[in-house]
């Protein structure tokens, strides 16, 4: 199933998205991440609410998934071209850094440049959400801690990513990411290493193109290696890691400008486009 949060008419909710339609579901629970956390999200078409609110999914402005997640963490280099292409040497764990909430936007949301920074670059990612908490998670259980997917684009502003060796400014600027355009549950993906196509466009054009068996530490190993050390939550995003093609290491580099559409497909989940703008 697919589940989306939402805003109509400055109210905001979520939902079970089906034929293009959302059924409401804001009397389960207040949002999607609490919903998580009670564990209340309706398994089957069935089990929606027959007298539940229905949307069409073009009457409403898209969130972030889990918009209010208390975390996102972020994997550093996880594809060997990516790794090749920044320069970085091989390493026997992965980079974890984080996001801030506030620093992602969700579906056909404007990104802004900031006016601080011309490097405003893409990575579009496979985005893990988290369903059932856990520490010192085994690998042979992480998939079952898993509540869904979706698509993140890690947009990075890259002169503050590479101010020091910690990547936490560059990769926080308010409204500098995107995430969703859903969460598309564990049942329907499968294997999330098991050969998703992931491909970035910007205005069309494929940038980066990459299937996820190709990442260097699979799903499981980084829920595995984060729960090692915090309890993972409910609603706690992880975003695995892009492949190679960003534009800081392109000759000569491509950035995001003003005007220009981004977007990131991941088979069997869907596309997240963004516009980008000059931040106002």
């Amino acid at each position: 199933m697919k589940f989306a949060s939402y805003t109509m008419n400055g109210r905001p909710g979520w939902g079970a998205l089906i034929d293009g339609e959302v059924f409401d579901l804001s009397r389960l629970a207040p949002g999607l991440r609490a919903a998580l956390a009670q564990g209340s999200l309706p398994g089957s078409r069935a089990a929606v609410p027959d007298d539940a609110p229905v949307y069409s999914v073009l009457d409403l402005e898209l969130r972030p998934p889990v918009p209010d997640t208390g975390r996102i963490f972020c994997i550093g280099p996880n594809y060997a071209e990516h790794r090749k292409e920044m320069g970085h040497a091989p390493t026997g764990r992965p980079v974890v850094f984080m996001r801030f909430a506030q620093s992602v936007a969700g579906q056909n949301r404007d990104l802004y440049v900031p006016p601080e920074s011309t490097a405003f670059d893409f990575e579009g990612e496979l985005a893990v959400i988290i369903g059932t908490a856990g520490r010192r998670i085994r690998e042979a259980d992480a998939l079952r801690h898993v509540a869904g997917y979706a698509c993140f684009m890690d947009g990075s502003v890259r002169d503050w990513q590479m101010h020091t060796d910690q990547y936490t400014p560059g990769k926080n600027f308010d409204r500098s990411g995107a995430f969703g355009p859903w969460l598309v549950t564990a049942d329907e993906i499968g294997d999330p290493n098991g050969g998703l196509l992931l491909q970035t466009r910007l205005n069309g054009d494929v940038m980066q193109k990459a299937t996820t068996d190709q990442m260097i530490f699979s799903v499981p190993v980084l829920i595995a290696y984060l729960s090692a050390f915090t309890l993972l939550q409910p609603g706690d995003v992880i975003t695995t890691g892009t492949p190679g093609g960003v534009g800081f290491k392109r000759s000569p580099p491509l950035y995001l400008r003003d005007g220009d559409r981004i977007e990131v497909e991941i088979d069997k989940i869907g596309v997240l486009a963004n516009t980008i703008r000059d931040e106002p």
